[in-house]
């Protein structure tokens, strides 16, 4: 079992729209709805995959209660989120039909209590006996202490089960003090965390801070990983155009799957990128379009030398 934990989950809401204009009045063409938050997205990806995966998280209110709903429909995924009384979160993206660009709406999470977050930490412990990796993903909500995935990521360790931490600013700052295993920033996530904008540069002080490997997302370039097995370049056979709603979650899904089934850096590598360019070439927002994976993962280019780390 893959556990991925979403500590600020939402329900995701698409609204699609002839052209986005400031000011103005709108009417909506279409209207999606699904569960949402990172870990939640990688859940969904891995799942598609074929990986038996536990969501775990925070869940309150009447979105909380629509978003187990939506869990409870989706296979081989496992609802163990933890209750809380406030209101679970709302995300409201907003696609221009004209200009293929999404405007999005990231509502804050419901404030969390020092004894709501007590009883998550239990139900972590618990969880990680029959987990093969662990995804720390996403926000932390109102209530959460800065350094929360740092004490997350130490559990884990303490456990014996391989992390990855993807979050970004003071939480990644504090999380990869942690020494997770895998942290995938992206570019700007990085330059932020370091003070370097040279990918490589920065993802050496990514590994000084903390991090046993790094695998930085590079847009439309592919991606930049720094391993101790060592330093590796992927990237898709050609852009494309589409929404990128969801890459980085895909991209995690890739990373971890392929942890689990022990494939070396490269074949890693390969179907993080394949299931990323999938995901930005979906009709669908933060889906990925499977033919274009299978069709994707022979064509990545992965480059790279052992021992360079």
């Amino acid at each position: 079992m893959i556990l991925t934990v979403t500590l600020n989950t939402a329900v995701d809401i698409t609204y699609r729209v002839p052209s986005l204009r400031p000011h103005a009045s709108h009417r909506v063409r279409e209207v999606t709805e699904r569960p949402g938050g990172k870990g939640v997205n990688v859940a969904r990806v891995l799942a598609a995959l074929g990986h038996e995966v536990t969501v775990t998280g925070f869940a309150g209110g009447a979105t909380g209660g629509e978003l187990r709903d939506r869990l409870a429909a989706l296979p081989r995924i496992t609802d163990a989120l933890v209750p809380v009384a406030g209101p679970t979160r709302r995300t409201v993206a907003i696609v221009d039909e004209r200009s293929g660009d999404t405007t999005q709406l990231n509502e804050p999470g419901p404030l969390v209590t020092a004894a709501e977050w007590s009883a998550f930490q239990d139900a972590y412990e618990d969880l990680l006996g029959a987990a093969s990796a662990v995804a720390l993903c996403g926000s932390l909500p109102p209530g959460l202490p800065v350094g929360a995935y740092a004490g997350l990521v130490r559990t884990a360790r303490a456990a014996n089960v391989p992390v990855l931490l993807d979050t970004s600013g003071e939480a990644l700052r504090r999380g990869i003090a942690g020494r997770p295993d895998v942290v995938k920033p992206n570019a700007d996530e990085l330059a932020e965390l370091t003070g370097f904008h040279d990918p490589l540069r920065a993802t050496q002080d990514a590994r000084r801070r903390g991090a046993r490997t790094v695998v930085a997302s590079l847009g439309a370039e592919g991606l930049l990983a720094h391993t101790p097995e060592g330093l590796w370049r992927a990237a898709p056979p050609a852009r494309v155009q589409g929404n990128p709603t969801g890459a980085g979650d895909s991209m995690v899904a890739g990373l971890l799957s392929g942890l689990v089934e022990n494939l070396p850096w490269p074949d890693r590598l390969a179907r993080a990128i394949a299931l990323a360019t999938a995901t930005v070439l979906s009709p669908t927002a933060g889906e990925f379009d499977l033919p274009a994976y299978e069709r994707l993962l022979g064509r990545v280019a992965v480059t790279g030398e052992v021992s360079a780390a």
